[in-house]
């Protein structure tokens, strides 16, 4: 439905109400154009890429203090891209519009486990004992990547 459209149906219900006759159907049937509207995905472009990024992970003994930091460079999956998003006009919001915002976030993380292999002490001392020197982490990684509707929860 065209801005026109939508301000010709707006003038004729406003002018309905003056005249002390209301007419439902109209808005009833513009509001429904609106709440349907589609998501388009055709210039969508939500993928899953790899990134580097330096980790860097501390372990403390049981009393608190610092036993370990090992930190090194990882290639782990985001998700990244373009989304289509849409702003409609509508007389059944608060703002007069209809806002649709779409998210590129991630479908489904699996967890993976990574050996970081720089370890040192806390005085920076480079640690070369077997059980020190590396440090094993998991973390969780996107798996694939689509576009989510903005506060949608992903399960």
């Amino acid at each position: 439905m065209s801005h026109r459209s939508l301000a010709t149906l707006t003038t004729a219900n406003s002018a309905s109400v003056l005249c002390g006759v209301l007419l439902v159907l109209p808005v009833a049937l513009l509001s429904a154009s609106f709440v349907s509207a589609q998501h388009n995905q055709a210039d969508e472009t939500c993928e899953t890429l790899p990134s580097e990024i330096h980790l860097i992970k501390e372990e403390y003994d049981e009393l608190g203090r610092l036993y370990r930091t090992c930190n090194g460079d990882v290639t782990v999956n985001k998700c990244e891209g373009k989304c289509n998003s849409q702003v409609q006009p509508s007389v059944i919001t608060a703002t007069g519009f209809l806002k649709e915002c779409y998210c590129c976030r991630e479908s489904f993380l699996r967890e993976r486990q990574l050996q970081l292999t720089h370890c040192y002490d806390p005085d920076g001392v480079r640690m070369t004992d077997h059980e020190s020197a590396t440090m094993e982490i998991r973390l969780k990684e996107p798996v694939d990547c689509k576009c989510f509707k903005c506060g949608e929860m992903v399960r």
